[in-house]
């Protein structure tokens, strides 16, 4: 029997998915729903450090996704930040898929842009099961990079759509080329550079912060209006105060509560997860605790969870197959041993 493995390059998947968001947020909800049922196996996330470099790191996300998807599969993804010095993106990534019939391999796929995608999904559905239909005056971005690009490109499928941005890095010149590129991009926005994360706070009713900060720098939330829904992408942005002022929607209460995010230096400061009042998956099924006031802030942390690249990578790869695109090998793995001299 010859195996077949399908490699597919950046700018294929790339062809793949454009114009395709509002599949894409479908995919993710059915991957939530499925997660949310107990169709998934999800082990914990793998953080490779060096000893000699604090700030890189590589991690893998193995999972396997039932129900409909019935795939198993690792994403390897790094995060450089010193690469855009380099003229390479800080994010690189790998998304490889196996049969959960035979666990061989059945394609390999860039994964940076599957990465940042089902990322950008999964903000623009927390937004919209969350806000119940509220409309947002203004959009503010904390972080000027190709994660806030992509979640402002799905925010814009919403109908209605924002109009409003207001945006702000610690590197000004980021925050310049971000709104260029945006600008050039998108039609009938308008963008704002703020001065501070607290201008942000104050004037937005939807922020997404897409950092890379490591420690908490965010002290409170006391600056934010009422019911503002805050998508804390980045993870550790945030300090416990904040954390524990706000109504907590995360994707994986296990997941989050590791790695020293905003969660879990909350959790080990009070001693417990209470705070945490449910996950998106319990939202989408109509299975979360109900909400108590619907003036808090409310914050929604996704930890990233590997069954959104699999189920993701399962779209681009069943569009690779219908249009032919990719490289396929075969037989690349090796005859039975038993059939080998």
């Amino acid at each position: 029997m010859k195996d077949e493995l399908l490699i597919l390059k950046g700018h294929e998947v790339l062809f793949l998915l454009k114009g395709q968001e509002e599949r894409i947020v479908r995919v993710v909800r059915q991957a939530y729903k499925a997660h949310a049922r107990g169709q998934s196996s999800l082990p914990h996330s793998n953080f490779l450090r060096f000893p000699n470099n604090s700030s890189n790191r590589i991690i893998a996300l193995p999972a396997y996704l039932g129900e409909d998807f019935d795939l198993a599969g690792i994403k390897w993804v790094s995060s450089f930040p010193g690469n855009p010095a380099r003229g390479m993106d800080r994010a690189s990534a790998v998304v490889i898929l196996s049969s959960a019939e035979t666990g061989r391999p059945r394609a390999i796929i860039e994964g940076s842009i599957i990465s940042a995608k089902r990322t950008a999904a999964s903000a623009f559905l927390a937004a919209q099961a969350l806000r119940n239909g509220r409309q947002n005056s203004c959009v503010g971005m904390v972080g000027t990079g190709l994660i806030n690009f992509e979640i402002l490109r799905f925010l814009l499928t919403a109908r209605p759509a924002p109009t409003n941005f207001l945006i702000y890095d610690i590197d000004s010149s980021h925050a310049s080329q971000f709104k260029d590129k945006c600008l050039e991009t998108f039609a009938h926005i308008e963008m704002q550079i703020a001065g501070s994360v607290s201008q942000v706070l104050e004037k937005s009713s939807l922020i997404s912060f897409a950092t890379t900060a490591a420690l908490p720098y965010v002290p409170n939330l006391s600056a934010c209006a009422l019911g503002t829904l805050i998508l804390h992408v980045s993870l550790r942005d945030l300090s416990t105060a904040a954390i524990l002022s706000a109504d907590n929607i995360v994707d994986d209460i296990d997941h989050i509560c590791r790695a020293q995010t905003s969660i879990h230096l909350t959790e080990q400061l009070v001693g417990h997860r209470e705070f945490i009042r449910g996950t998106l998956g319990e939202i989408l099924l109509g299975a979360a605790p109900f909400r108590k006031n619907a003036e808090t802030t409310l914050i929604f942390s996704p930890f990233g969870l590997g069954v959104l690249d699999l189920a993701l990578g399962k779209l681009v790869y069943d569009l690779a197959v219908q249009q032919g695109l990719g490289l396929n090998i075969e037989s690349f793995l090796p005859d039975s041993w038993v059939e080998r001299t």
